[in-house]
């Protein structure tokens, strides 16, 4: 009877520093009384042990101890890779 363990996907924009990365996790939901669809994103430190995602790539995360001030997220699998730019 623990703790559910939060996981969400999202699209990695940033990949400049060495094992971790930023992830944008979009959501859209409905507002309770006037029924708009209010769309959301907040961007996350991933920890990416390999160094294998890029930006543009498509990530499952999941919640995790603090691995640094802001960092509680890991890398669990890319689901799909971004398109190789350069």
């Amino acid at each position: 009877m623990g703790r559910k363990i939060k996981e969400r996907v999202g699209e990695v924009v940033s990949d400049e520093m060495d094992k971790t990365v930023v992830v944008c996790i979009k959501r859209e939901f409905i507002h309770p009384l006037y029924g708009k669809i209010i769309r959301r994103k907040k961007n996350v430190k991933a920890h990416n042990e390999d160094n294998r995602c890029r930006k543009g790539d498509i990530v499952r995360i999941v919640e995790t101890r603090p691995l640094s001030k802001d960092k509680h997220w890991r890398v669990v699998e890319i689901i799909k890779k971004g398109e190789e730019t350069g």
